[in-house]
């Protein structure tokens, strides 16, 4: 999901700028019964870092089935030096309100979220919660149809969240609040057919043939293989363009003509998630879309959350990312910072949730390097730095727990 600052602020300047029992006699008294477990979070919901969902709200919908329904309110406010031109140093909106429904059981379950939502990212001019949805994925992002076939093997069809990277795209599922610059390379929904399946106790795949950056030109091809063992997790993702396309938007821009792939490792233990991760993708030369010499990107990043008692935790974020080209040989600017260019970023959150309600804050740093002039921060664009402290407070609705 490749967002150019500048290009984020051209798209926007003509419309305002910028959420899953006796009977006989008895010598000792019966066992009480066992009190009913929990509906479980929605299963096809992801989540990493240490948020925590609600379980969901149950009924029965007549026709429509069981269904489970969750629902997120958020707010965002955002601090930060060397805004670009447009892009205020300070500012608030509502940054998520969302409802999400699932039917998960029978021979037809499917998926529903929507609402308004909003996508800030390390580097990148914000976008409010109204132009994100005009000018990215609408008011339904994701829904799909999920079709069981059997234990192990399920069948996609729809609106389907990318099967690459380690962040998600919406504030909520992550662990911080902005996704960072190496997320920024990667395509964030797309629309096509998925299939997932278990391979024995250890081993998950998936594979999909969409439309990549959001194009509505079906020519992409994706894949993730998961081994899961204890506390240990590895992921190999990757995905590519087997075609060609000129069409670009917002949510498409001209990196829907790339391929990519990312190696993701995660340990998760105690108070402990720690997940360092590594990302390549690549821009092949193509006069005909616009591209008329290769480019590449090449970076990674370390997640890592710590849980103290009482509801409050720590993740933070360190990544790095650089491209190739220069600003001379026609390049493809693909960091925003010039063609050629590298960022560095840290990120600490610190987190309080308790129930379905929580709170935290992005304290975040930006730092280009062998960037063009006019590509970076502050009014001229040649500033390298940009710091951002951002607040971000939630409700998360579902089923309390708590009820019998």
């Amino acid at each position: 999901m490749y967002m150019n600052p500048n290009r984020i602020l051209k798209t926007m300047a003509g419309t305002v700028l910028a959420i899953t029992l006796t009977a006989g006699a008895q010598t000792t008294p019966a066992p009480a019964p066992a009190p009913a477990a929990a509906p479980a979070p929605l299963s096809t919901f992801v989540l990493t870092g240490p948020l925590q969902w609600l379980p969901p709200a149950t009924f029965d919908a007549g026709p429509l089935g069981k269904l489970s329904v969750n629902g997120i309110v958020t707010g965002f406010s955002v601090f930060q030096n060397n805004s670009v031109p447009g892009d205020d140093n300070a500012q608030a909106t509502l940054s998520n309100g969302q409802i999400f429904i699932q039917k998960a059981d029978g021979k037809y379950q499917y998926f529903i979220q929507a609402g308004v939502y909003t996508m800030p990212t390390l580097s990148v001019p914000f976008v409010n919660a109204q132009n994100t949805v005009n000018s990215f994925y609408g008011p339904v992002p994701v829904a799909f149809l999920k079709l069981p076939v059997g234990k192990t093997t399920q069948f996609l069809i729809g609106s389907l969240p990318t099967l690459m990277g380690a962040e998600s795209t919406f504030t909520y599922q992550n662990f911080n609040i902005e996704r960072g610059i190496v997320w920024n390379q990667e395509n964030a929904i797309n629309r096509g057919i998925q299939v997932n399946q278990t391979l024995g106790k250890y081993l998950a795949a998936s594979v999909s043939w969409n439309d990549g950056y959001y194009s509505n030109r079906y020519s992409w091809l994706s894949g993730s293989v998961t081994l899961t063992k204890g506390p240990h997790v590895l992921v190999y993702d990757g995905m590519g363009n087997l075609g060609q396309t000129a069409y670009q938007t917002a949510a498409t821009p001209i990196a829907n003509n790339s391929y990519m792939h990312a190696v993701i490792y995660t340990y998760t233990k105690g108070p402990w998630i720690i997940s360092p991760y590594f990302q390549y993708s690549k821009l092949p030369t193509n006069a005909k879309v616009g591209v008329l010499k290769g480019t590449s990107a090449t970076g990674g990043a370390i997640n890592a959350s710590y849980t103290f008692k009482s509801g409050f935790s720590l993740p933070a974020r360190v990544e790095y990312l650089t491209s190739s080209g220069s600003a001379d040989d026609g390049s493809v600017n693909l960091l925003g910072f010039g063609a050629g260019s590298a960022g560095t970023t840290f990120t600490a959150t610190p987190t309080y949730q308790k129930g379905g309600m929580y709170v935290r804050s992005d304290l975040a740093w930006v730092h280009a390097t062998n960037y063009t002039p006019g590509d970076t921060f502050g009014k001229a664009g040649t500033d390298a730095n940009q710091f951002r402290a951002v607040l971000e407070f939630g409700f998360i609705f579902g089923k309390n727990i708590t009820e019998k």
